[in-house]
This record gives C-alpha cells, structure tokens and sequence, in this order.
C-alpha cells in the first residue's frame, strides 16, 4: 500500500479525519481519537496503529513491526516498511484499529424505560 491508499482507506470510514500533527506525522481520527498515524518525513513511510494484545505480540515478532515508540505500552506497532505484510492485513489491522478506538469513544449510556440516556459524570 501506498500513503495514498492508506489516507483513502482510513478516510473510508464513518466520522474519520485526518490531520497533520507533530510535524509531518498525517493522524486519522474518530472521534477525536487516533487510530492510525503515517510518518510522511521518513523514507519509506512508517504507520502506526493499536492493536489488540494477541495481535501485538505476533506481530512484534516479525522482521520490520516494532512496539511504536511511546505508544506501545498501549499495544500500538509500527511497521517501519509498508510492503512487511500484504495490503489486504494491512487493512484489516487498519479496521481493527479503527474499530477499537471507534467503540471506546462512545458515551456511556444507559436503558431506561425504553430509551437511551446518558450517563454524566458527578461534579466532585
């Protein structure tokens, strides 16, 4: 995949964004939230995104997908070469990431008598 595929596939999903931050560093949101970053300044172009814990480790043991720097404690990778693994697993990891921040980001709610309320946090 190339920086444009990815920016096209990431830009594919609901209420997706994208913005430049730190730089040169091309983030895709979901609500506020990222779930994939492209290094434009390096050469070949870096991504990174989360993942979930299984997928981590089995993906850390290949040549070329690194815990990303300061994000890895929370089970992000960086592949530092876009052809390490096949465009179609690169998408679904993409997805995946996308999927995972997608649902943390939505507010809590709760049923009550038949319709959705929202929960709001006490003022301690």
């Amino acid at each position: 995949m190339t920086v444009d595929d990815i920016r096209e596939f990431c830009l594919s999903f609901p209420q997706a964004t994208e913005n430049l931050q730190w730089g040169d560093d091309l983030c895709f949101k979901v609500a506020k939230k990222i779930f994939a970053i492209v290094s434009l300044e390096s050469v070949p172009p870096k991504l990174c995104f989360k993942c979930t814990p299984e997928k981590f480790a089995e993906l850390c043991e290949l040549e070329g997908i690194v815990p990303a720097p300061y994000v890895g404690r929370y089970k992000w990778v960086l592949v530092e070469r876009l052809d390490v693994l096949k465009d179609d697993e690169l998408q679904d990891l993409i997805r995946q990431s996308y999927e995972m921040v997608a649902a943390k980001s939505k507010p809590k709610s709760v049923k009550r008598r038949g319709r959705r309320v929202r929960r709001v946090k006490k003022k301690k």
